[in-house]
């Protein structure tokens, strides 16, 4: 009990606020949905994956190298390949009626990495920090927003997003009590391909504004005059809202480093 209750207060408040941090965003990703503004899920999307990609960039990134430069580089290629790899040859199942959707797997993947690395390291720790706060929330809410528009806008529950939520928390709280230590060699590997993976879901939440698109309907929406008109329209709006979400994100860092 001794060990419990000493170890792992920290890794409790990591854990819920992982999941406090992504409840927060998949509500207001749902909710969104229901606007039919062609501008709502171009700001929405470009928002959220803006602010991802920073995050993955000031938090993930520097936490894999910091743990083996060489193992950490080739964890964030293997996750954004393996990303990528497993959304495009998984595109199969969107045929089928399968309870599983590419993003909310993609994240869950992450989170579970992750949280092996958090059990094996913020044991050791002697207090939690803000900018750990500011790093799970600056890419668990987007996250949750975004993964949840594109649930919601497909027709699809957004409980599945309760995996990767609370996964963090599912591996790190028994790896806490277990003690498990892994060296610098496999902290590294398994924080850069949770990172990488990271990565690919924010990449691809990028709104893209060409026909077909899911972050970026051009097609689905109502439009007056020239369409190419109305796409460079769209892009400058994505283009602004992707670096706004960002520039959120760096203002959040710099304020606690």
């Amino acid at each position: 009990m001794a060990m419990v209750t000493g170890v792992n207060w920290k890794l409790v408040a990591i854990s819920w606020t992982a999941f406090a941090a992504m409840a927060v965003g998949v509500p207001l990703g749902a909710r969104a949905v229901r606007s039919s503004h062609p501008l709502e899920p171009v700001w929405g999307y470009g928002l959220a994956s803006g602010a991802m990609v920073t995050s993955a960039a000031l938090f993930l990134v520097p936490q894999a190298l910091g743990q083996h430069g060489r193992l950490g580089s080739l964890g964030i290629a293997v996750g954004f390949l393996g990303g990528y790899v497993g959304h495009t040859i998984g595109h199969r199942f969107t045929h089928l009626d399968l309870p599983v959707d590419h993003t909310a797997t993609e994240l869950t993947v992450h989170a579970l990495s992750a949280g092996a690395i958090i059990g094996a390291i913020y044991t050791t720790m002697p207090s939690l920090t803000s900018i750990l706060g500011i790093a799970l929330i600056s890419h668990k809410a987007p996250a949750g927003y975004a993964a949840a528009r594109r649930l919601t806008d497909r027709g699809r529950s957004v409980f599945p997003l309760l995996l990767p939520a609370a996964a963090v928390g599912l591996v790190a709280l028994p790896v806490g009590i277990v003690g498990f230590s892994p060296g610098s060699e496999l902290r590294g590997l398994l924080f850069g391909v949770a990172a990488g993976v990271f990565l690919h879901v924010a990449v691809d939440l990028l709104p893209e504004c060409t026909t077909g698109s899911e972050t970026c309907p051009v097609d689905a929406a109502a439009h007056d005059g020239d369409l190419h008109q109305f796409q460079d329209r769209l892009r400058r709006h994505a283009a602004l809202s992707a670096v706004l979400g960002g520039a959120a994100v760096v203002l959040a860092w710099s304020l606690v480093v």
